[in-house]
């Protein structure tokens, strides 16, 4: 069962707020409700804009702070009750070029964060992981599972007993729409005419929403007890049905006969998988399944199956031996990817108004 989280009167504090999903979880609470946001990042631009965007609501406030400044984050998160920690380096190829960058970010910041959040007395604590974590073939995904490993062993250090942090982990898959991701490359491809670059055609991928990956965090952070990495389930797609059905959908909106874009193999990028896994055939001993959410159970604690779906009741788990995988996993039709194209925040903005100006 959860804590009973009510956010109405809650203070919570977001890392790398003015990121993707970051802006996904201040709309979200914004629309539900919350005591008081205060978002970080270290991009003073896009907090500018954001500043700028919220202009009038009392109760959310901006801080630049990068990760890496384990005393300006303590600063931010002083009198916070709870912490989104989802500041990142997370484009793989970049990661690959400057990985003690990312060690810097992903790994030290995550230990600042930690560190800083225990001292500022915070009650909750949330990692954003990333399916590329799971079997890392590359700096992005590994620097992401030592950031979950680090949640999760702070989750069982000793210290102020029941007035420590809970600390706790879920992990996303391919988050649609965000910066760098592959529909508004597609999306800009498609507009010039093309070519449309797919790295490999076998390549297969969980895809989720920006309001489904908010949500996700915040139910995540409503039900840890400490140490968990929650996962949600998602459908799958294979990255060159995405490619034509965008391809379909957007062409004409710009003039172009979609029969004459071409669709161009370039093949896999350093660091780059061609297929994702949810969780590992090790996490399969501690794994439990619900309708909604996988939840693995850190490594060091003893449970009972009974225990935990006790613990977690509204989820409705069950223990599995089932390994989520992007290849194996029944992928989405054309239709389902149309579907998915037409929800919120998926395609660009300009590019969406010009789909719902075509329609009428």
């Amino acid at each position: 069962m959860t804590d009973g989280i009510d956010f109405s009167d809650r203070k919570v504090a977001i890392t790398g707020g003015a990121g993707s999903v970051g802006k996904a979880v201040i709309r979200h609470f914004q629309e539900v409700g919350v005591g008081h946001l205060r978002v970080l990042d270290n991009s003073e631009a896009q907090l500018f804009d954001l500043e700028e965007q919220y202009r009038g609501v009392p109760n959310i406030e901006f801080f630049t702070c990068d990760v890496r400044s384990e005393t300006e984050l303590e600063r931010c998160f002083s009198d916070m009750d709870h912490v989104f920690h989802m500041a990142a380096l997370k484009h793989v190829p970049l990661c690959e070029r400057s990985p003690f960058s990312a060690l810097d970010v992903n790994i030290a910041g995550s230990g600042s964060v930690i560190r800083a959040a225990d001292r500022a007395g915070v009650r909750r604590v949330l990692f954003t992981s990333t399916d590329k974590a799971v079997n890392p073939t590359n700096v992005m995904g590994t620097s992401k599972l030592m950031g979950e490993r680090l949640f999760t062993a702070a989750a069982s250090m000793g210290g102020r007993g029941n007035d420590r942090p809970v600390f706790a982990s879920t992990r996303f898959g391919n988050v649609a729409g965000t910066s760098g991701s592959v529909i508004p490359l597609f999306a800009a491809q498609i507009a010039r005419g093309g070519p449309v670059t797919v790295t490999d055609e076998r390549m297969t991928r969980f895809v989720m929403t920006q309001g489904h990956a908010a949500r996700l965090v915040i139910d995540s952070i409503r039900y840890a007890h400490g140490g968990e990495v929650f996962i949600t389930k998602m459908p799958a797609l294979r990255i060159i049905d995405l490619a034509h059905e965008m391809i379909a959908v957007l062409a004409p909106l710009y003039g172009h006969d979609p029969a004459s874009i071409e669709v161009r193999v370039t093949g896999s990028r350093p660091g780059e998988k061609l297929y994702e896994e949810l969780s590992t055939e090790e996490e399969s001993r501690r794994i439990f399944e619900g309708d909604e959410y996988l939840v693995v159970l850190p490594a060091l604690a003893p449970f009972e199956a009974d225990e935990v779906t006790a613990r977690f009741a509204d989820l409705n788990l069950e223990p599995t031996d089932r390994i989520y995988h992007s290849e194996h996993a029944e992928k989405m039709t054309g239709e389902e990817i149309r579907d998915f194209l037409m929800q919120e925040d998926v395609l660009p903005a300009d590019t969406l108004a010009r789909l719902h100006a075509s329609a009428t």
